[in-house]
C-alpha cells in the first residue's frame, strides 16, 4: 500500500512538473545527522546516514522556483552511551519554495512528508524490528540553501529538517525526527 501511494505520488509530482515551460529533473544523495528529540529531556546522540533519490526544478516566476524531491533517507540516534542505534528509514517527499540568486544560490523551504519503510533497535549486534513502535507518516518542515554551478548543472545542497508530528506509537512522550542534510545533486539539461 504504501509503494503504491509512493509511486502514485512521485507519478503525480513528475507528471505536473513536466507540463511546465522551464523544468528540470535531477538526482541527489549525501550524508544525513539525523536525531530523535523527546519532549521529556531525554537525550540522544546523532545517527549518520544516507539519502539518495530524484528532484524536479520548476521555475514559476521571475526568481521563484519550487523543487518536489523523492528521496530514500537513512535517519535514527544512537544512545548516550553508544549501546543501541535506533535505525529508521523513510521515503521522503519535500517540496521546496526557492528564491533563486542570479549568482546560482538559492534559498529554500518548504514541507516535508516522510513514509516510514523500516524501524529497527541495534544492542550488541542483535537487531530488533520495532516498527509497530513508530507510525507511518512523518510531517515536517525543510529550510536551506544551495548552490548550483549554471553551466555544468551540478550544485551542493544543505538544510535542516525539523519533524513537526510525533512519529511514535502509543506512547505519552512526543518524539520527532530532526535532522541536517548535506549533499550534492545533478539537474539533467540545465538551463540558467
Amino acid at each position: 500500500m504504501k509503494l503504491n501511494f509512493i509511486g502514485i505520488l512521485t507519478f503525480m509530482l513528475m507528471a505536473g512538473t513536466t507540463s511546465a515551460q522551464h523544468v528540470n529533473i535531477g538526482i541527489k544523495g549525501g550524508l544525513n545527522g539525523y536525531n530523535v528529540n523527546y519532549n521529556n529531556n531525554t537525550t540522544f546522540d546523532s545517527k549518520v546516514g544516507l539519502h539518495l533519490g530524484l528532484l524536479g526544478h520548476v521555475h514559476l516566476a521571475g526568481d521563484l522556483a519550487l523543487q518536489p524531491e523523492i528521496y530514500y533517507s537513512q535517519q535514527g540516534a544512537n544512545s548516550s552511551n553508544g549501546s543501541t542505534k535506533t535505525n529508521l528509514d523513510y521515503i521522503n517527499i519535500p517540496v521546496l519554495f526557492q528564491y533563486m540568486f542570479d549568482n546560482g544560490f538559492r534559498i529554500q523551504a518548504g514541507p516535508q512528508l516522510g513514509v516510514l519503510l523500516s524501524a529497527n533497535n541495534v544492542t550488541n549486534n542483535a537487531k530488533t524490528d520495532v516498527k509497530n513502535n513508530y507510525g507511518t507518516l512523518d510531517l515536517g518542515l525543510s529550510i536551506g540553501a544551495s548552490y548550483i554551478h549554471p553551466p555544468s548543472g551540478f550544485g551542493v545542497d544543505a538544510r535542516y529538517n525539523h519533524g513537526m508530528n510525533d512519529i511514535t506509537e502509543n506512547s505519552s512522550v512526543k518524539v520527532t525526527n530532526r535532522g541536517f542534510q548535506f549533499g550534492v545533486f545533478y539537474l539533467f539539461g540545465h538551463r540558467s
